[in-house]
């Protein structure tokens, strides 16, 4: 069976157009793979948890006995340091963790500092 001499060109220009489309789309046409909307979405699910438990670290700095002595210690600590003091504090432990979250201490610092 001989196909018609048209077939070829349109067979390659249909290949070569859902290539050029799918470059288009993934450059400039917003799409992404999935696995890059799971890491989005991750992170902005961790960015909220962090501002809903941001009150939650700021009322135990305000309830702590030794709160006077870890401010001090914050006040004293490099800018780099002071994220292992507010961990080390306690205040930065998400309520049923069992290690304290770097991110929840960063955002708590900025609020404690404001407010002693």
């Amino acid at each position: 069976m001989t196909l018609p001499e048209w077939v070829k060109p349109s067979i390659l220009g249909c290949g070569f157009g859902a290539i050029a489309i799918t470059i288009v789309g993934f450059t400039w046409g917003g799409w992404i793979t999935s696995s890059k909307a799971d890491k989005i979405a991750s992170d902005r699910a961790q960015t909220e948890v962090v501002k809903a438990f941001v009150p939650v670290c700021v009322a135990r700095s305000k309830t702590d006995p030794n709160a006077a002595k870890i401010l001090a210690d914050l006040e004293k600590a490099q800018s780099y340091q002071r994220d292992d003091v507010m961990m080390d504090s306690g205040w930065a432990t998400l309520p049923g963790a069992g290690s304290p979250s770097r991110p929840l201490a960063l955002a708590c610092i900025e609020i404690v500092m404001a407010k002693a």
